[in-house]
């Protein structure tokens, strides 16, 4: 009989490398192996017996859709007949990452437990179902350089999603939409060098929905997108990578792979509801919608007055660039004594070498999380592009 080796580091999902709050005694038990384990290394609860990898409960359920490819039982709870322990002792995650993993290209993402359900979902179809990491011809809809279709985006006023066509292109170095089919000019020409994408999918109220963020006259503009196949949103979110990432080997020649990846694309430090005041701080507070965007602090206008709605303004109200220390830049708690007008009660005062920027959250612990972000950008140094950046905001009118 096949066994685990006792050297190995225990087993955790192969995806998200979550654990649970128990070991694996059955299959352990018919494995006839005894594992001395440190108390805080855990292990996953189930197992898919027909690609032989251990998987989490999360991971288990997009797994039980591909019944095709992945068959799943409980470590646990579930008789495992002897040949599927051998199979599981004899297969394991490294040996499924070696060969269902051994051509994912440098630029696709690939998700860990904290992402939304698509991108994981996506990522496991990818893997066994489609097979696209062993098979690289599967994987012109991301890498060819050039993609078009239509995606459904959503009108700057109105607020109704509307089919549009889009167009990315490497050779010209941007994702183009277009408001009619005909048209010959472009409703919108982003720059891949300033492009982001993040999936939001509560923000935009749809499961595949997609927030695209660029440049225009240096400041930040907001598309929101969605598509209504899984697989086509994910594609364009690589296909918009894979730009990004040509691009930034062509501007940074001598950097590696390892240092373009974390460019390619980024989730926001925080989002969420803050109070402010005007820059003369004699204004009443009101209520923003406030997005943490590496050095940058955008705020949006409530929407429409709706309670518990994130706005999805084409572009933001105002921006704050946030250096660091060495610059002059600090966060501190609290506001000044003499502040008045504000509704919520905790406090945060944002130092700049201009002004102060006085905040104010609902609860404290609304409060410690954003001094967090803030601080963890403050006591980063700064790149030298980034000096550009800090230099145009100075001259804002």
């Amino acid at each position: 009989m096949g066994t685990f080796s006792l050297t190995c580091r225990p087993p955790v999902c192969l995806l998200c490398e979550n654990v649970c709050s128990e070991p694996l005694p059955r299959l352990i038990g018919l494995l006839g192996v005894s594992l001395v384990c440190v108390a805080t290394e855990l292990y996953p609860d189930w197992a898919s017996y027909t690609l032989g990898v251990f998987i989490c409960l999360s991971c288990s359920g997009i797994h039980r859709n591909i019944p095709q490819v992945s068959k799943v039982k409980s470590v646990r709870l579930d008789a495992w007949e002897e040949a599927q322990v051998e199979f599981m002792a004899s297969h394991g995650n490294d040996a499924a990452r070696d060969t269902y993993e051994s051509k994912v290209p440098p630029f696709y993402y690939r998700p860990t437990f904290s992402d939304c359900q698509l991108l994981r979902e996506q990522w496991i179809r990818a893997k066994y179902e489609r097979q696209e990491f062993t098979h690289p011809d599967k994987q012109e809809p991301y890498s060819a350089g050039y993609r078009e279709g239509f995606l459904w985006k959503r009108g700057r006023d109105n607020g109704q999603f509307l089919s549009r066509k889009f167009v990315l292109t490497e050779r010209e170095g941007s994702l183009k939409y277009f408001n009619r089919n005909d048209a010959k000019e472009p409703k919108a020409v982003m720059k891949i060098e300033h492009l982001n994408a993040t999936f939001q999918p509560a923000k935009i109220g749809h499961p595949h929905g997609l927030q695209v963020t660029y440049l225009k006259d240096n400041s930040t503009r907001n598309i929101f997108v969605y598509h209504e196949d899984g697989k086509e949103i994910v594609d364009w979110f690589n296909a918009l990578r894979a730009a990004r990432f040509h691009y930034l080997q062509v501007a940074f020649p001598g950097a590696s792979d390892a240092d373009l990846v974390p460019k390619l694309s980024r989730n926001y430090l925080k989002e969420g509801y803050m109070e402010k005041t005007g820059p003369k701080q004699t204004e009443g507070f009101r209520k923003r919608w406030f997005t943490m965007d590496d050095r940058r602090l955008m705020y949006f206008k409530d929407p429409l007055g709706l309670p518990g709605l994130c706005p999805q303004d084409a572009f933001a109200r105002g921006e704050v660039f946030i250096g660091s220390r060495e610059s002059g830049y600090t966060v501190l708690d609290g506001l000044p004594p003499s502040t008045q007008g504000h509704h919520w009660p905790h406090g945060i005062t944002i130092v700049t070498p201009e002004r102060r920027f006085l905040l104010a959250c609902e609860t404290e612990t609304e409060q410690r999380a954003w001094v967090e972000a803030f601080r963890k950008v403050v006591d980063r140094p700064m790149l030298p592009q980034e000096y550009a950046v800090e230099a145009h905001f100075k001259h804002k009118p």
